[in-house]
């Protein structure tokens, strides 16, 4: 988890399941605490800490057991030592908490240096379906204003760099007197002492295998300019069909959130290559939700325009007796493939923890939506990563919550490679 050079030590705010944090550890950089006010995404974290810190000690067998069962949450997280216990913070960032997520960050950290502040806010105020949805346009929600509270650790801690993630509706969401919050943060920011350059990345762009496009805005204490990274795009090789391999076939409502043997037949060159595949003969969470039978001839029926007509289904297309839905203006793409012959996906978003109809398989005989597993490696999860619930008892929805309010973690490490290179110059 070190560097071999200077070890860059970070804070995750806002941190979710931790895919960004995970591409920063990738690249050597060491967590000081993770900040999440989702219970269920800080038991995941808490697991991939435990993940981390016994493959360090060569004691990764535990890790392999506790996937197996064979020994409880609580045993796992009871070998951890205190401050790496402690480091995930269960806690909503704001007025009436920061000083309490303050003082234990202290006590974990002592006086040494805070190089580096990450995260992205959430981010359902700046999104454009948010607004569209709300009939406020999402301007009186309270987490318009959770840069605010971000500017308040960049002020308690001074590191020399941070990483803002957010959606592209940052750049066109504005207050109730049409001043843009992105205008806001970058003033308030700079009266912090920082100086903000920014940049959308897409993911596919990094070798993910979806189309995710976000707001990367990466602030510098000082008054420099011009320091932000030069992001090459890379060329992309393949296709979509990738994040399917090696998992076993399954119908709507099949699989399970234990172990899943591979059954590879030739192993991807791609889930190696971007560490998807782990060092485990196995993986987890791969389980279809149940679908009913007119979701299915749906299903069937989307999968079939694509391959025979290359074409995405309309949902005014349908017979009148599959048409349920009152909304017929918007939205008319509800039903989607998946489709395995493109160089990317669509966009993974939250929504798929409430139903699958915009993530279905391409495979018309398993006939479902995408299982959890498949859905976290369109994010580039690797198959050692392991979302809980919020108790003991696994559970498929949060677990997709998470996964599609997540960063990437390959393109988190593409970020993180460029920061390495900033921060060590400081």
């Amino acid at each position: 988890m070190k560097s071999e050079t200077k070890t860059i030590r970070f804070i995750d705010l806002f941190a979710g399941a931790g895919g960004l944090s995970e591409g920063f550890i990738r690249q050597g950089f060491e967590p000081v605490a993770h900040v999440e006010m989702d219970g269920a995404a800080c038991n995941t974290l808490r697991t991939r800490t435990a993940y981390h810190y016994l493959k360090e000690i060569n004691k990764f067998e535990i890790y392999s057991d506790y996937l197996k069962g064979k020994i409880k949450r609580s045993e796992l997280y009871s070998l951890l030592p205190d401050n790496l216990r402690r480091s995930v913070i269960h806690s909503a960032i704001g007025a009436a908490n920061n000083d309490m997520i303050f003082n234990q960050i202290d006590e974990i950290n002592g006086k040494q240096k805070i190089d580096l502040i990450i995260g992205g806010p959430p981010c359902q105020a700046y999104s454009l379906i948010g607004r569209a949805a709300d009939k406020n346009k999402m301007k009186e929600d309270d987490r318009n204003f959770l840069y605010v509270q971000y500017g308040e650790f960049l002020k308690k801690y001074q590191p020399d760099y941070f990483v803002f993630e957010n959606v592209i509706g940052l750049y066109s969401a504005k207050d109730k007197a049409g001043v843009r919050y992105l205008d806001k943060l970058i003033e308030l920011y700079r009266d912090l002492g920082y100086e903000t350059e920014l940049s959308t990345l897409n993911a596919a762009d990094f070798g993910v295998l979806q189309q995710r496009r976000r707001v990367i805005l990466i602030g510098k204490k000082g008054k420099e300019k011009d320091f932000y990274p030069d992001f090459k795009i890379q060329p992309r090789e393949v296709n979509v069909d990738e994040v399917f391999k090696g998992l076993p076939k399954l119908h709507a409502g099949e699989g399970k959130m234990g172990v899943v043997p591979y059954t590879f037949d030739k192993e991807s060159e791609y889930l190696l290559e971007k560490k998807i595949v782990s060092d485990l003969e196995f993986t987890t969470l791969h389980i279809a939700r149940p679908q009913n039978e007119q979701d299915k001839e749906i299903y069937s029926i989307a999968v079939k325009k694509w391959f025979e007509k290359g074409e995405r289904l309309n949902y005014n297309d349908l017979e009148k007796r599959l048409k349920t839905h009152k909304n017929r203006h918007s939205f008319v793409d509800r039903f989607k493939v998946v489709a395995p012959n493109l160089p990317a996906s669509q966009t993974v978003v939250a929504h798929i923890a409430k139903d699958g109809h915009y993530y279905i398989h391409p495979d018309i005989n398993q006939n479902r939506s995408l299982t959890v597993r498949e859905a976290a490696r369109l994010q580039s999860f690797p198959d050692d990563f392991y979302f809980e619930g919020e108790s003991e008892k696994p559970s498929r929805t949060a677990a997709f919550k998470q996964i599609g309010n997540a960063v990437p973690v390959v393109l988190a490490e593409e970020i993180a490679l460029k920061m390495k290179i900033l921060c060590q110059k400081n």
